[in-house]
Order: C-alpha cells, then sequence, then structure tokens
C-alpha cells in the first residue's frame, strides 16, 4: 500500500515538473514552436523603413511645449 501510493506521488512529481508552470496559451508561444509551422502564416509585421528625427529644432520643440502648458493647466483647474 506504502509503494503504490509512494509511486502515485512520484508520477504526480513527475508530471507537474514536466508540464510547467505556464498556462497551455503560454507553452504553446510563437518561440516555442518549430520554425517550419510558423513559414505558413505570415508574421504580421511591415517594413517601417529607417528612423528619422522629427523635431531637429530643439529651441522650437521646447516653445511649443511650452506653449502648450498653460492649456493644459487651465483644463485641470475645471474653468
Amino acid at each position: 500500500m506504502i509503494d503504490l501510493r509512494f509511486s502515485y506521488v512520484a508520477v504526480l512529481v513527475l508530471a507537474l515538473s514536466a508540464s510547467g508552470c505556464a498556462t497551455p496559451k503560454e507553452q504553446t508561444a510563437p518561440c516555442k514552436r518549430p520554425a517550419n509551422l510558423l513559414s505558413y502564416a505570415s508574421t504580421g509585421l511591415h517594413e517601417c523603413g529607417p528612423a528619422s528625427p522629427v523635431n531637429t529644432d530643439r529651441i522650437a520643440a521646447l516653445a511649443a511645449i511650452d506653449a502648450l502648458q498653460p492649456q493644459a493647466q487651465q483644463g485641470q483647474s475645471g474653468e
């Protein structure tokens, strides 16, 4: 009886350790799938091209931020 209980516990511990600590959805994450399965579906990634600076004139950008601050404070005061 004790040997049967021990083997049951051993099988249970082995099954839990083999299953891991993640949910089934996390266990089938794309990083764990074989690469050849991913070739059948689109990745959804689109090439955006090189990054370019937006605000090249730092002084003008800071002036625009300063111009917006009184409007933001006025909206917060509830007027």
